[in-house]
């Protein structure tokens, strides 16, 4: 047979070897049959921002559709996770000014506000788990994850006050504590200090990869650090430049006790997230962070994108790099989204 006779269907049968990839895309069942990767609900935790007071909800600026709750609306949000599926809350406060100090000496106080609000969830919807952030950040009047001498952030005293922290949260109720300081040795410390209080079963989920990002922003903001942050995180949160060091780290909270592990951001880092949760083998979660949903947001918000398809499709990524769950402020959207 001639070139010239041979058409593009046998050219391009022969160069596939008559597989036909398209195939298996032709039809929605046919993708969602073959589909390697879907997201459910159960993959979900929802943070919140906890405040006092009561009253109508105070809308976090730079994060359309998030809010600072009361207490009272805590409970509401954690029914409203059980009707949706979502297994978990991670609770976060916005600490009034006036109770904040250079060594965040409310983190430790048990009437506190995540405190409270972990055991009113935990009398109401017991259920739904409860995830409490260890770091001084939302408590110190420098914004800073740990205590401070001068312009340094001291890591052995401020690994004693986190082991504190972490008993008062699991004393209150707490299901899984999130170390997201970064300070060295504070897993170990942690687990031994829960063990000796009683709290054996409190887990522990480290933000073993957290890095010094730009895209913490809008976070700050709504816990109130922002504003009150001296200097950077850089001496304690990693270098974005750097992957084998998040294996090194993964590897030493893991050996000290550590349940779970975590990337911090997550779609900027979906490489590290991927090869921590192959290296490893463990339970892995990512953090879509305040600044990812914002960005997202910010670009459904002025027409440029299909923010329902982005939310689901940046979740579903991370679900493909290997997590085992994402902590999204998305996590209500997504969840009813996908009930419906």
């Amino acid at each position: 047979m001639s070139r010239e006779t041979v058409s593009i269907t046998d050219r391009i049968d022969a160069a596939t070897g008559g597989m036909r990839l398209r195939r298996l895309r032709q039809a929605d069942w046919s993708r969602r049959l073959v589909r390697e990767n879907a997201l459910s609900a159960a993959d979900l935790i929802w943070p919140i921002f906890v405040r006092e007071g009561g009253g109508e909800p105070q809308p976090v600026a730079s994060m359309p559709n998030v809010f600072r709750l009361s207490v009272e609306d805590c409970v509401e949000a954690a029914r409203r996770a059980r009707d949706l599926a979502i297994p978990m809350l991670a609770l976060f406060p916005y600490t009034d000014p006036s109770l904040r100090d250079e060594t965040g000496s409310e983190a430790l106080n048990p009437g506190n506000l995540v405190c409270r609000a972990t055991r009113a969830i935990k009398q109401a919807v017991p259920e739904v788990g409860i995830m409490c952030d260890v770091a001084l950040d939302p408590y110190t009047s420098h914004g800073h994850d740990g205590v401070m001498a001068g312009e340094r952030i001291l890591n052995d005293e401020s690994v004693e006050v986190l082991c504190r922290q972490a008993v008062v949260q699991a004393e209150a109720g707490c299901d899984v504590i999130g170390p997201s300081d970064m300070m060295d040795g504070r897993v170990a410390c942690i687990r031994t200090a829960l063990d000796e209080a009683g709290c054996r079963d409190a887990m522990i989920m480290a933000y073993s990869a957290k890095y010094a990002s730009a895209f913490y922003g809008p976070f700050r903001d709504a816990v109130g650090s922002g504003g009150m942050l001296k200097g950077d995180k850089r001496t304690y949160q990693m270098d974005y430049g750097n992957s084998d060091e998040a294996v090194r780290e993964a590897a030493q909270d893991l050996a000290e006790g550590a349940d779970m592990i975590m990337v911090k951001p997550g779609l900027p880092y979906l490489d590290v997230l991927a090869r921590l949760a192959r290296e490893f083998g463990v339970p892995t979660f990512a953090y879509q962070t305040s600044g990812e949903y914002a960005m997202i947001m910010a670009a459904a918000g002025n027409g440029w994108l299909d923010g329902d398809k982005a939310m689901v499709e940046t979740l579903t990524a991370y679900k493909r790099a290997g997590a085992s769950g994402i902590l999204s402020y998305f996590s209500p959207m997504v969840a009813a989204m996908l009930r419906g």
